[in-house]
């Protein structure tokens, strides 16, 4: 598997809606441990699951050509 640094820049869907619903529950679980904890890491990992949900893009995915997302059925 290879990994392309100019892909990760395409701000292009590649989640599936199954994937995006795990991403907002752990990182609502994140955000929520790290008010507790007052663990920077964590919430920025939190902060950043989140924002992944909304829009439906995974850098990291998007590097390795990986593309979960089924189209417009949301």
């Amino acid at each position: 598997m290879s990994f392309d640094i100019k892909r990760m820049f395409r701000i292009e869907r590649n989640l599936s809606i199954k994937e995006k619903q795990y991403r907002l529950y752990g990182g609502i679980v994140m955000l929520v441990v790290s008010l507790f904890t007052a663990s920077i890491p964590l919430l920025l990992f939190g902060v950043f699951c989140v924002v992944e949900f909304y829009l439906s893009w995974c850098p990291v995915c998007a590097g390795m050509n990986r593309n979960t997302y089924e189209g417009d059925s949301e």
